[in-house]
């Protein structure tokens, strides 16, 4: 009867253990990006703050057609892997709806996708800025 309780305890530890999710990676810092686009390439630094799940910051971008472009983050999250977070980017007077998905796949590197509006979806990946 023993042996059976004790088995049943581990069996309920491990099973325990392995429902925590998995911590969220630290992203806090500079991200930096260079991807082709519809009107060209666009440079993108991402600086992030990352806490208790909760992703913040600011977005700043450069491109040849629309110059120059600066954003605050919004509806930004990050579990385990994956972050995400949106933008309202100003285009030309025209307020677009930016929605960006990532999957975080190192510590110095995050795979996004970008659904801008409904004219396009992008994919690129960021790197760590080095201090």
């Amino acid at each position: 009867m023993k042996r059976m309780l004790l088995t049943l305890l581990v069996a309920l530890a491990v099973t325990a253990v392995s429902l925590v999710a998995a911590p969220a990676a630290d992203i806090t810092g500079k991200w930096t990006t260079a991807f082709e686009t519809q009107v060209g390439t666009m440079n993108l630094t991402f600086d992030f703050t990352a806490k208790e799940g909760k992703v913040t910051g600011t977005i700043v971008g450069k491109n040849d057609q629309l110059g120059d472009l600066k954003s605050v983050i919004k509806n930004g999250k990050v579990e385990g892997e994956a972050v995400s977070f949106t933008e309202d980017l100003d285009i030309m007077g025209m307020t677009i709806s930016v929605d960006y998905k990532g999957k975080i796949v190192s510590a110095d590197e995050i795979k996004f996708t970008r659904t801008v509006g409904e004219f396009a979806t992008e994919e690129f990946v960021a790197k760590r800025v080095k201090s």
